[in-house]
């Protein structure tokens, strides 16, 4: 927050004084300058300060809508006090991801009895709670909860029941194999379901996808209009989301205007979802669609389904061709000036005009590219990594050269092979000092210059003109950026044992380095950077200056950079994090890192650090050093290090973090762990699901969701 000076405190004014009172600004001004101060602090402290902010910390518009969804520091007394000084001001509350709050947090929101819109998403909520607390909260139509194992539905009373009857908007996580409250919902226009339920038990016991004794209620779709589905991997998961959908094969609802269900690996179509995506045609137009693969490749449903002002698609691994995608989808270049989000990733063939006898590799076909970009000229959230987008030779043919005229994005994922110049790589291969070895041996030898320390040393390496400074530099309002190899996959899997080998990386990626990486720093409004698997990075010079020019960045991920036996760049990214005042989210990825005392240090110079993630085989810690890290970075909330030392240095290491700071923290979430270990994927499912699906978990996030999915 601000420091209040001494006589705003004490109510006196000094007209000598050389500060600036606070108190002279307009309520507006002051009521816009508290709007980015935590509810907990307004309520809690800052009203407590004087007279003219104690009636301003109470306006309606800071207390009608109370965020705690990222307040690390809120615990239950604080709570308890913020739902008992201001709860009948409060119409929308988001406790979302809350995990640290114990369940009988839960019995304070009954306090709120305005209630319009609840998220606990992420909290532990019990059957006989969830039913007391809603039984409370007549005005309720939007709601997020978790449904755990042990979940009851018969234990919901009448008036819980006549609660939930009023809903119109549910997201509902499940853990375990169940309706929830879904049938209970008979108003539902909005449903998200999020499904996380494992195969195996944590005895070893395979799961089934039946729903438990008494959860033969029917889900009311009649009101229907948006339908979401997220699956994690497993095959329990994709049967009990088609319980879900049998329901809409019989009956597709009118009024339906997205259906969306994103489904990794294979998910197979079935008779049922067959009749249901043949209603759809016949009886719904929409504005937003994603299908799992299965649906898409080899059938002709996109040429039949109608779209009345699409804003989202989503085509995310489908084998669907770039003509395909003209003539059915984009219906060339009429009606898609409302398209705002447009996922493509891994969809190889979407570029290219053709797919049967294209190889993956083969060049785009431009044109198409040009009609997308022409088509969708609104476009602010725009997806193509995970394929080969390679441009041939051309003046204005460029992948980077189209995507220069979508002026709005907000949010662009490219495949590392994309964004290297044609005649960089026809007329000038890659000079044997910067092949870069793919194998984790240490016997390759290779001599490091040192960095430039500015943007006019790196330009004099290599000419600003390129296409993808000349795409940086036009696309001034980006707000997320990935640059992802082809062909990169994580070492941490989700429901799997860490990944040994990596593939290498494309041949046209060869020679991104350095310089592309100096070209991102042109991006002032810079907050989320993934940069994973560019081979030619020899000194990380580029990051430098990222640090120095995108003053905004607030999440960065970095993966398997340069050579693979040595993170040739630790010197330039231990100076880059001097300058990181503003990130929040730290993610490196890289074999034989070393977290030692140098590296905390810089990472001690990031003051405003929420969370760190680290996954290196055979890398090493030093545990000292990320004590004395762990005790200057007090807002550092969740440490999580999968690394090449041994069970007990990671056991005891954990142990002794959680021991010194679990009091003062309490969203502390330590997880310290060998990454070969044979019990990983144990210890990853007790990761609260905020950290693990927003960090931990490597994958791309651009256009993962629609825009404003849920509030």
């Amino acid at each position: 927050f601000f420091f209040l000076p001494q006589e705003v405190i004490s109510g006196e004014s000094e007209e000598e004084s050389n500060g600036v009172n606070l108190m002279e600004f307009s309520d507006e001004i002051l009521l816009h300058i508290l709007s980015y101060v935590p509810c907990t602090d307004l309520v809690l402290n800052v009203r407590r300060t004087c007279r003219k902010l104690a009636t301003l910390c109470l306006d309606k518009s800071l207390t009608q809508t109370v965020l705690l969804q990222k307040d690390y520091k809120v615990n239950k007394d604080k709570v308890k006090q913020l739902m008992r000084d201001i709860g009948k001001e409060i119409y929308q509350l988001n406790m979302a991801g809350c995990y640290w709050l114990p369940s009988s947090t839960i019995d304070h929101v009954t306090r709120c009895k305005n209630l319009v819109k609840l998220n606990l998403s992420g909290c532990h909520v019990t059957s006989l709670r969830l039913s007391k607390m809603l039984s409370t909260l007549q005005h309720l139509r939007s709601l997020a909860i978790d449904v755990n194992p042990g979940f009851d539905a018969s234990q919901l009373s009448s008036e819980c029941k006549a609660t939930l009857s009023r809903v119109s908007e549910l997201k509902q996580t499940l853990y375990t194999p169940s309706y929830g409250v879904v049938p209970c919902c008979t108003s539902l226009e909005k449903l998200l379901l999020y499904f996380e339920i494992l195969d195996r038990s944590r005895e070893g016991f395979m799961l089934s996808g039946q729903l438990m004794v008494g959860e033969s209620n029917v889900p009311h779709y009649q009101n229907l209009r948006v339908f979401y589905a997220r699956l994690a991997p497993g095959y329990v998961n994709q049967e009990v989301v088609r319980l879900y959908l049998a329901v809409l094969s019989d009956r597709t609802p009118e009024n339906l205007h997205a259906f969306l269900i994103s489904a990794p690996g294979s998910f197979a179509e079935t008779g049922a979802t067959k009749n249901l995506l043949d209603s759809m045609a016949r009886n719904v137009r929409l504005d937003a669609l994603q299908l799992p693969k299965a649906w898409i490749n080899g059938s002709g449903l996109l040429q039949h389904l109608k779209f009345n002002n699409p804003f989202y698609f989503s085509f995310s691994r489908c084998t669907l061709s770039g003509g395909h995608l003209i003539q059915r989808v984009i219906n060339g270049g009429k009606d898609l000036k409302s398209l705002t989000s447009l996922n493509l990733s891994g969809c190889i063939h979407c570029l290219a005009p053709e797919s049967l006898f294209r190889k993956a590799e083969d060049d785009i076909d431009s044109s198409i590219l040009e009609s997308l970009v022409v088509s969708c000229c609104n476009l602010r959230h725009l997806n193509l990594s995970a394929a080969h987008h390679h441009s041939s030779e051309g003046i204005g043919n460029h992948l980077c050269q189209l995507l220069s005229r979508l002026k709005h994005l907000l949010s662009l994922a490219l495949p590392v092979c994309s964004i290297t110049d044609v005649a960089a790589n026809v007329e000038k291969p890659p000079a044997a000092s910067n092949l870069v070895p793919q194998t984790f041996g240490r016997k390759v030898r290779i001599g490091i210059q040192t960095y430039p320390r500015n943007l006019t040393d790196q330009a004099n390496q290599k000419i600003e003109s390129s296409v993808f400074w000349a795409l940086m530099g036009s696309l001034r309002v980006l707000e997320t950026l990935e640059i992802i190899g082809s062909s990169f996959s994580s070492a941490m899997p989700r429901n799997e044992p860490a990944i040994r080998n990596s593939l290498p990386p494309c041949v046209r990626a060869q020679s991104v380095g350095d310089s592309e990486v100096a070209a991102i720093s042109q991006l002032t409004y810079l907050q989320s950077l993934t940069l994973a698997q560019l081979p030619n990075i020899l000194t990380g010079s580029g990051l430098v200056n990222i640090g120095l020019q995108c003053q905004h960045l607030r999440t960065l991920s970095l993966a398997n950079l340069g050579m693979m036996g040595k993170v040739v760049y630790m010197s330039a990214l231990m100076d880059m994090l001097k300058h990181c005042k503003c990130l929040r989210d730290l993610r490196l990825e890289q074999p034989y890192f070393c977290a030692g005392a140098q590296f905390f240090q810089a990472l001690s110079h990031c003051s405003s650090l929420q969370r760190l993630c680290i996954v290196s085989r055979s890398g090493t810690l030093q545990s000292d050093a990320v004590m004395s890290f762990m005790a200057n970075c007090l807002e550092v909330i969740m440490c999580h290090m999968f690394m090449g030392e041994s069970l007990t240095v990671c056991k005891n290491l954990q142990q002794s973090i959680v021991r010194s700071f679990q009091a003062d923290r309490p969203a502390l979430n330590v997880v310290i762990f060998p990454l070969l270990h044979e019990d990983l994927t144990e210890v990853i499912r007790d990761v609260p699901m905020r950290h693990l699906d927003e960090i931990t978990l490597f994958k791309s996030r651009v256009a993962e969701e629609p825009p404003n999915l849920w509030w």
